[in-house]
């Protein structure tokens, strides 16, 4: 049965936003209406007294559920709640992600915490209780009319028996539960509240703040002195919260495995792939495929290095086109012609799909500039009884045009969830949710790919698309090979100091980057601008889902009969009704196997090939 947990967002990095005033815009159709969630504080109270007046109901039925028909009215009264309580826990977080600062935002969160802990207390026996209960009553009420539409929640729950603690431990830690984000809270205030971007001149001389956006950029800038400055600026200002976050990362990891070895689990790992109904095997076949094909990624970086005439490429020259400037310049997308190129590239998907995308875009499910305060990057959330709310910090640039696909793959999969399952099936795994989003990158990049004009376009589209791979996949996979060291440091009762950290972090960016990347000490601070490192082994998931994707579109390309759209459209209908993996093999791919990944690596080969052959063309190399 679906458990009110804290709404999750994906994002890159957490700094402070973004405010070039240029950017910004007023335009309410760009803008939440969040009186789409409460039309005023007066309705947001109304559900927040009804929740904690029906905390009492859910408890009284403690030690009461021995028949089938109590059961079923256990749970949906907790449906009821659950759904009022995910309605006010979207609508306080929305409210203080538009703006960190606003005080009224963080009283209706804090209120909302408070409520959400004494729910998580007032429901915590009812596993446990269920779990004291013979087998056979539980299988029997899987076939029972009343309880045959939790069929599958009384199976996991068989699963978890091994790993349910008795009532007063369950509702312990219930009532701990809070104290496990604190170590996130922590370092979002440092991030984001007490680091302060360092101020330096841009190219044109101008005194500038260097956030995290106009960083990105200044590193595609031609002139290589001035990216080195930017990036041993910007990436030097980190020091002085380094020793913050080494701190709120050892507190958040150690919290990880002692609760994982509260409830009888190896290691955290174990504990976190539990959750998403992964076999290991699954995070096994990633590390093991994608460490044998490095040699792919060292190619293309001794290929950056030919074609810049470099002797060792830094991480300083990743981003830098190998295109001339005007080239990328030109590549510049108002969010109107993104809106339009997104509806054209999103066909394949069938017109319902993106019948659907463009209501969105017409109905205020995006807030698209940046603004002061606003929290960074982009996600997509929402509540079962709301529409998505797809939060970005739009430059124009080709990014945020495939941030735009990759968040509204998001919101399609809550639609048509939310149309066929029930509340208690309702939502995603991450595991799944990010074949939806990147589904559509992979289908934006193939028509924009189709739709370049000239050699340098195409060069430019090619050296996205390798970098997409590389950020969604290398990158990732070096991300939980970090988090898979570090939770093993703890849990062998060792601490975790920024030094270690950062010796741990170059050693393993040299490995992924090979012998053609220089290793800059600066670099040594990229784990503390990874704030998912805060929900252990959540990474992983881009890089299988990203595979998993590949292979979907592959088959959507090539049927034209339009079975295998049809069965990608009912993979998005299918929310949490089963496991993953079975999913995905109902969709047409088997993620047990290393072979998706394979397909994807011999496509990045692909990519580099022509990226090869094109600048060969050219003469650069």
């Amino acid at each position: 049965m679906k458990r009110l947990c804290s709404i999750a967002l994906a994002l890159s990095i957490i700094l402070p936003s973004e405010t070039k005033a240029a950017e910004i815009k007023n335009d309410s159709v760009y803008t939440w209406n969040l009186a789409d969630i409460y039309p005023s504080e007066h309705d947001f109270n109304q559900d927040y007294k009804l929740v904690a007046n029906m905390l009492p109901l859910l408890s009284s039925y403690q030690g009461k559920l021995k028949k089938e028909s109590t059961v079923a009215q256990l749970f949906a009264t907790h449906e009821q709640v659950a759904r009022k309580l995910e309605k006010l826990s979207l609508y306080a977080q929305l409210q203080q992600d538009l703006d960190i600062e606003d005080k009224q935002a963080a009283r209706l969160k804090a209120k909302v915490e408070t409520l959400a802990a004494d729910y998580a207390t007032a429901t915590a026996f009812i596993e446990p209780e269920l779990l004291s209960l013979p087998k056979e009553t539980l299988v029997k009420w899987q076939k029972s009319k009343q309880l045959k539409p939790y069929a599958r929640y009384f199976a996991e729950l068989l699963e978890r028996k091994q790993h349910t603690l008795s009532k007063k431990e369950e509702q312990l830690l219930a009532k701990l539960s809070p104290l496990a984000d604190e170590a996130e809270n922590i370092y979002n205030h440092a991030a984001r509240g007490d680091y302060t971007p360092p101020t330096m001149k841009d190219a044109d001389g101008k005194a500038v703040s260097l956030t995290g956006g106009n960083f990105l950029r200044a590193l595609e800038h031609p002139n290589r002195a001035y990216r080195k400055q930017v990036f041993q600026t910007f990436f030097n200002s980190f020091e002085r919260i380094q020793n913050t976050a080494a701190a709120t990362l050892y507190a958040s990891v150690k919290a990880d495995e002692l609760y994982a070895k509260a409830r009888r689990y190896n290691s955290g790992l174990e504990a976190a792939l539990a959750a998403d109904d992964v076999p290991k095997q699954v995070f096994d076949n990633l590390l093991s495929t994608v460490n044998d094909r490095l040699p792919s990624l060292h190619r293309y970086i001794e290929l950056r290095k030919k074609a810049l005439q470099l002797e060792q490429v830094h991480s300083y020259d990743l981003y830098v086109p190998l295109i001339s400037p005007s080239v990328a310049n030109n590549m510049k997308f108002p969010i109107e012609k993104a809106q339009a190129l997104i509806l054209e590239g999103l066909k394949p998907l069938g017109n319902e799909y993106v019948k659907q995308v463009q209501y969105a875009f017409h109905h205020r499910w995006l807030d698209v500039y940046p603004r002061p305060k606003k929290y960074t990057g982009g996600y997509n959330t929402g509540a079962y009884d709301t529409h998505p709310f797809v939060l970005l910090n739009y430059d124009q640039s080709l990014d945020e045009v495939l941030t735009i696909a990759h968040e509204i793959g998001h919101a399609m999969n809550s639609v048509f969830t939310n149309k066929t399952q029930p509340y208690h099936y309702s939502g995603q795994s991450i595991f799944t949710a990010e074949v939806a989003s990147t589904a559509n990158e992979w289908l934006m990049m193939e028509y924009l790919l189709q739709q370049a004009k000239t050699d340098e376009e195409k060069l430019y589209l090619l050296n996205q698309q390798i970098d997409q791979i590389r950020g969604a996949l290398y990158t990732q996979v070096m991300y939980s090979e970090f988090e898979q060291a570090i939770h093993e440091k703890v849990r062998n009762g060792e601490s975790l100091t920024a030094e270690e950290l950062n010796k741990m972090w170059l050693r393993l960016l040299k490995k992924y980057y090979g012998p053609a990347y220089a290793v800059d000490s600066e670099t040594a601070l990229g784990w503390l601008r990874i704030p998912h490192f805060y929900d252990a082994f959540y990474v992983y998931k881009y890089a299988t889902s990203l595979a998993a994707s590949f292979e979907l579109v592959k088959q959507i390309k090539e049927d034209r009969s339009g079975t295998a759209t049809k069965r990608y459209l009912q993979f998005l209908s299918s929310g949490t009704s089963d496991d993953p993996i079975p999913l995905l093999k109902k969709a047409g791919v088997d993620m047990m196997s290393p072979k998706p990944l394979n397909n994807l690596l011999t496509y990045f080969d692909s990519l580099v090939d022509e990226m090869e052959q094109l600048l060969r063309k050219q003469r650069k190399l």
